[in-house]
């Protein structure tokens, strides 16, 4: 199986900066993508960035400029980079990874996620 461990989440004042690493393990033949979604309270999780194996990146509108999304590939590690953070970043941010593994074809897994919280 998979599993994500992601970190580095936490409270920051509006302007400030925090990067969130998600490290993946387990029986990993391949990693086509990795993203980080985030889900606010009564919202519905939404894709914040994503980055492919071939290192093409996607972002939502909302973050564009701000946050920037990178993988190490050898530590199977994706980061989010956030700066100029906002109050309406506040939400639980979610890492997942495309993977392929001995036991299923391609599959998405997710981790446990990580709160940031934002203040004004």
């Amino acid at each position: 199986q998979v599993q994500l461990v992601e970190s580095g989440g936490g409270l920051v004042q509006a302007g400030g900066s925090l990067r969130l690493p998600c490290a993946a393990s387990g029986s990993i033949l391949s990693i086509n993508a990795m993203a980080w979604y985030r889900q606010a309270t009564g919202n519905q999780r939404e894709l914040v960035a994503a980055i492919t194996l071939g290192g093409s990146t996607n972002y939502a509108d909302s973050v564009k400029g701000r946050f920037t999304i990178s993988r190490d590939t050898a530590r199977k590690t994706v980061y989010l980079q956030m700066n100029s953070l906002k109050p309406e970043d506040t939400a639980v941010y979610y890492c997942t990874v495309r993977a392929n593994t001995p036991t299923y074809p391609t599959s998405d897994y997710w981790g446990q996620g990580t709160q940031v919280t934002v203040s004004s």
